[in-house]
């Protein structure tokens, strides 16, 4: 039997944070990162935009940090490799090979998977889930061979991915059932701006349209809409969302119905047993409530909390303001606050026809988010610093 200090399962971006910061506080600890893909942890963010623009694919850009950071600060790697199955109360966990690792403490950092809608069809040929580099490549291979490639989903992976199609002259539609893309984050109108600025690109836009099916033989040739229409389609590509992956603590207190919950500390009520990025379903402190978040700059954060913690030398709450941000065509937007709800009051700054504002989402009188469009770094840190103001934190 192998044992360990420390055992982080999963190998994204909130793996390796958690390996930088137990190595920044406990420089002896033994640590073992288990990750189901083949490389060490990469740039996920980039595969919707540069990685699968350029046309000299950007191999060496990808990794967060190489494999010989990890040999040098003897952090055991098992890439390509699945924990299979984990005892919570003797803490062990099997790996795909049979092997069992005994270990003192641990990190849950599966991250998610997309959604695959309840509809005929969607194993077929040519209907892709752009989740890592091969789905990636294989995108980029399939959209040079079909002239039809169709988008299903309004979000931000959705756009990010029709965007940089378009960029590289592909004929692009996308299918959404709401009237206005990203409508999850947006305001009716900044959405309605938005839309139209995807259909000044040349992208057709299916509105208000849902998906019923995908059709063909063994390779996509059409997809079938609930309201009866049929759109000839040579590749699909599917963003309807993504799932925290907690089927290996199913039916455990480290999975509830929102993610694995976990104390403003990431612990879960398994002391020793933490969770980070998509699976974190964690007490916001300065927006208050309890939220989870799939977006990159979360898991880096969290990760390098939960390192800190685990390692007993640091005592440290998560405590940040939700941000992200997007790029689609020349758009650059960054999302600063809480905008799961849609505000009661937009007070806009700036003109949409410039592609420069910000847009402060009120809901009653209390700020909540700011949206940055052509923000610059300095603007977006001004912008933290006065909700974190507004808040009264």
């Amino acid at each position: 039997m192998i044992q360990r200090d420390y055992l982080v399962i999963g190998g994204g971006i909130g793996g390796a944070s958690v390996c930088e910061s137990i190595r920044k506080y406990d420089k002896r600890g033994s640590v073992t990162l288990v990750g189901a893909e083949i490389s060490p942890p990469y740039k996920r963010w980039m595969l919707s935009k540069t990685f699968l623009r350029d046309k000299i694919v950007p191999l060496k850009k990808l990794p967060h940090l190489e494999q010989s950071w990890y040999d040098s600060h003897k952090i055991e790697t098992r890439f390509g490799s699945l924990v299979t199955q984990l005892n919570i109360e003797r803490r062990l966990a099997v790996l795909g090979n049979g092997e069992t690792i005994e270990f003192n403490k641990a990190c849950l950092a599966m991250g998610s998977r997309p959604v695959r809608p309840p509809v005929a069809g969607v194993s077929l040929g040519n209907v892709i889930y752009l989740r890592n580099v091969r789905d990636a490549l294989a995108l980029r291979e399939m959209a040079s061979l079909e002239k039809t490639v169709i988008v299903i989903g309004g979000g931000l992976l959705a756009c990010e991915t029709a965007a940089s199609l378009r960029q590289m002259k592909f004929k692009v539609s996308m299918m959404h059932r709401n009237q206005h893309l990203l409508n999850r984050y947006l305001d009716p109108e900044t959405g309605a701006w938005l839309t139209g600025y995807f259909a000044k690109h040349g992208v057709t836009l299916l509105m208000g349209e849902s998906l019923n099916g995908f059709e063909g033989k063994t390779v996509l040739r059409n997809i079938q809409t609930k309201s009866g229409n049929r759109v000839a389609a040579g590749v699909a590509i599917v963003a309807c969302g993504a799932e925290p992956n907690l089927d290996l603590v199913r039916n455990t207190p480290l999975s509830g119905p929102h993610g694995s919950p976990v104390t403003e500390y990431l612990e879960t009520e398994e002391k020793g047993i933490y969770a980070v990025g998509d699976l974190a379903f964690y007490p916001d402190r300065l927006m208050g409530g309890v939220r989870r978040q799939t977006h990159w700059e979360n898991a880096r954060e969290q990760g390098l909390v939960a390192g800190a913690n685990m390692t007993g030398k640091k005592r440290i709450r998560y405590e940040q303001v939700p941000y992200f941000w997007t790029e689609m065509f020349d758009l650059k937007m960054d999302f600063v606050g809480d905008f799961s709800i849609q505000p009661t009051r937009v007070d806009l700054r700036g003109t949409y026809a410039k592609k420069k504002f910000v847009a402060r989402y009120y809901l009653g009188d209390r700020l909540r988010g700011i949206l940055l469009c052509g923000g610059s770094p300095k603007e977006v840190d001004s912008a933290r610093a006065e909700l974190r103001t507004a808040l009264g934190k």
